[in-house]
Parts: structure tokens; sequence; C-alpha cells
């Protein structure tokens, strides 16, 4: 493994737990010969991948790492810095298969139950995932609905599902306006809010067909609702969202990249015309600016299109004006100047990729990992036997380090359609 790993700053620990949380209601001390609220406090600092498999301990420990308020504890107590910092994965279809979260500093990996199922439809993809506090969204995607013709064409979707880790359960929520799948979206930071735009539906083995929109809307977490907002400049799908943060209580949603009309080669193949500039919307002191067009990022030739982007958030877990925006392109990673408005090399991944195209990459505690597939060709079943190679970079440092983890899958994860995102419990 290459590079270092420093310690994490002391925390002071507070002599009450929280007021909504009471270990003292239990028959039984959750640790032998400790105060209950000394033992609740110790529990809490226990990574969240390994509270599953606690819960067999015994039916207090049960009782207490399926408390509600126990994440809430968790963010009350601990620094951003020592909380889990877990990437979520979506192998496929959420509805059928289960999605699961891993946890790079235990190597710990935990299963989420199956989304609820609609018997009509099937083949959910291009969704996007984003987590908000101790929630994870499911929003949108494209799928095959058998009411619907012809049926060999998906169609966009415009369901919302929320994951609540407290209570290990999904529910639905309000549906977006419109439906969409491959489209930008983020969660506005110091509120309750998601924003969406743009997007479409297409099927990840269908070339250019599908369709395109610009429309933007924003959910209302407390209401359980979506408002319109102005539509982006022009159709934008495959596009990618996120916010960044200024002073003076001003933050900006970036869009970037995706394709808009597509042409046709010989007459006949279809093909994307993706796009080389960003649109910027403003938030300020509870007002909604107006789209800023940004002009290319790149000159034509430099790239084709954008790559995997991924952005480092400041040192308290919130989007401001020090957050850093990164680009993985082949084996490349590139840092944005917003000043030039031009992608600049920062480094390039230790250990090649087989495949460019089939790669993961996220920004996880400050650090961006590139996640590939590492098959033993020493094995005759090389399917059943690949592991993940986390190749993880921190900008800060410098430095690289390599993690190697076997996934719970019953099967290869496609890292060309797998949906992830992070959380922090």
């Amino acid at each position: 493994m290459m590079g270092t790993v420093t310690s994490p700053p002391s925390l002071t620990p507070p002599s009450s737990i929280d007021e909504g949380f009471q270990p003292g209601n239990l028959t039984l001390t959750l640790i032998p010969g400790l105060p209950d609220d000394l033992a609740a406090l110790i529990l809490s600092f226990l990574p969240f991948s390994h509270h599953a498999r606690l819960r067999s301990t015994c039916k207090l420990w049960k009782h207490f790492f399926s408390s509600k308020t126990l994440l809430s504890v968790r963010r009350n107590l601990l620094h951003s810095f020592n909380l889990s910092h877990l990437i979520c994965i979506f192998p496929e279809d959420p509805t059928i298969s289960s999605p699961y979260v891993f946890d790079p500093q235990n190597l710990a990996w935990c299963h989420l139950p199956p989304m609820p199922c609609n018997p009509h439809v099937y083949g959910l993809c291009n969704f996007t995932s984003i987590s908000h506090e101790s929630h994870l969204y499911v929003l949108g995607g494209s799928l095959f609905d058998t009411r619907s013709f012809p049926l060999d064409r998906p169609s966009p979707s415009s369901a919302s599902f929320r994951f609540d880790f407290a209570t290990n359960s999904w529910e639905s929520l309000s549906p977006m306006l419109l439906p969409r799948g491959s489209f930008a979206c983020s969660a506005i930071p110091d509120s309750h809010q998601i924003i969406v735009a743009g997007g479409g539906s297409r099927h990840t083995m269908f070339g250019a067909a599908g369709s395109r929109m610009s429309s933007v809307e924003m959910y209302d977490i407390a209401a359980n609702e979506w408002v319109a907002l102005d539509g982006l400049p022009r159709f934008r799908a495959g596009c990618v969202g996120f916010m960044v943060g200024n002073e003076n209580n001003k933050k900006e949603f970036w869009v970037m990249g995706g394709y808009g009309e597509s042409r046709t080669v010989l007459g006949v193949f279809p093909v994307d015309e993706y796009y080389r500039d960003a649109v910027v919307m403003e938030f300020k002191n509870g007002e909604i600016g107006k789209w800023r067009e940004l002009g290319d990022m790149w000159e034509e030739g430099e790239r084709r299109r954008l790559g995997r982007i991924a952005v480092i958030e400041d040192i308290n877990g919130s989007s401001s004006s020090s957050s850093s925006i990164f680009m993985l392109d082949k084996s490349d990673i590139f840092r944005y100047d917003m000043n030039s408005n031009r992608w600049k090399k920062e480094t390039t991944i230790p250990k090649k990729l087989t495949d460019e195209s089939s790669v993961g990459f996220v920004a996880l505690n400050g650090e961006l990992n590139v996640i590939g597939s590492l098959i033993d060709s020493k094995s005759k079943q090389n399917k059943k036997s690949s592991s993940l190679l986390l190749q993880i970079y921190h900008p800060q440092k410098m430095i690289w380090k390599t993690l190697i983890t076997k996934p719970p899958f019953q099967q290869p994860l496609d890292l060309k359609n797998a949906v992830m995102c992070t959380i922090r419990l």
C-alpha cells in the first residue's frame, strides 16, 4: 500500500448523549458495570458498517442499534471526520437487487433491502442516487413498462424513493413533475432541498436513442413536494450536477457536460453531440437567480466528452468556495480552474485500468476514489472471483494508496452502469 494514513483528531465526549435518547429505560445495562449513558456513548462511536452484525449480540444491543435516535446522536457527537464515510453502490435495478454500502476505512460491506417493487416496470437504470443527512434518495431513471408500447423502448420515470438508515426501510415520495433519467442532481447545503435539471430517457444498451429535456425542478423534503424552476438554456441529458458555495451566503448549482442534439453518420447511425460547456444557477439569501452560461471548458479535439466528476467538499462537510472539482479522463485526473474555465492535469492513477470506460469515481472524506474491477487471472471462474481495486488519492498531500476488497455481489459489478453516491452516518 502506498502513502500514509493520519490519525483523526481527538474528540472530547460530552457528558450527555442526547435528550431524546434515554438508555436508562432499558431494564438491563448495555455494558455490565457501566452506566447506560456512558455505555451508549461508547457504542455510538462504533462504525456504522458494523451495526448490523452487532444487533445480534443481545436484545439490548438490538434495541440500541435499531434506535431511531442513534444516527442523530452520532451526528451530534462526532465530528464529520469521525463519522462513517460510506460508498453506496447500486449494482443494477434496485427493485430486484439489493444496494450495498461499503466502508473503505474498515473494509466492511452491508446490504440494504431492495426498493419497493412495481410489478409493471423492470430494468430501472440511469436513475440518480443522492444522500441527505441519514437518508438515501433514488430519483427517476429509465425503465421498461409492460403497459406501454413499444416494449423494446425504455420510458422515463418520475418515481422518487427514500431509504431511512435509522429505520432500515424504504418509502415512496411524491413523484417528480416530469419523468426523467440521466439528469443532473444535487442536495442544496444547509437546506432541506434537492434540485434536478435536464435529463431524458434512454437505455444503456441503446446509443443515441431517447429523449432530451431542459426542465428544472426542486424538491422540498419537509413538504414532500416538487416545484418547477427556470429551465436550462437548452436541452441537456447525461449531465452532472453539483453545488459550489461561496461567501456572503451564496451558493451555485453547476450543470456540466451532457449531450443535446444528435447527428447521424452515413445517414443511419445516430451519434450524440456532447457539450463542452457548463451552466450555473445562483442561490443567495433564499433568492433563486437566472442561469449563467459558461464557455467551452476545452478545445475542439482535446477530448470528446466530459469525464466522470467528483467534488471534494470543505472540512466542515458542506460545499464552500474551497470545494475542488475533479474529472477522471481515462487514466488522468484533472482539476477544474474556475478562473480560466479550464481543466488542468492533477495526477495519473498508479495502476492503469483494464477498461477505462468501466470505472467508478467518487469523492469520500477529502479523498478521490478510483474504483475498478480486479480479476484473478489464475482462477478458472474469473467472473466470480473479481474483486474491486480502489486507488485513493489525497489532493492536499498528493499521495496515493490502494485497497482491494471482495464485494458480496452475486455477479460481477458492471461499473459502466452501476450507480454510486456517498453518505456520512
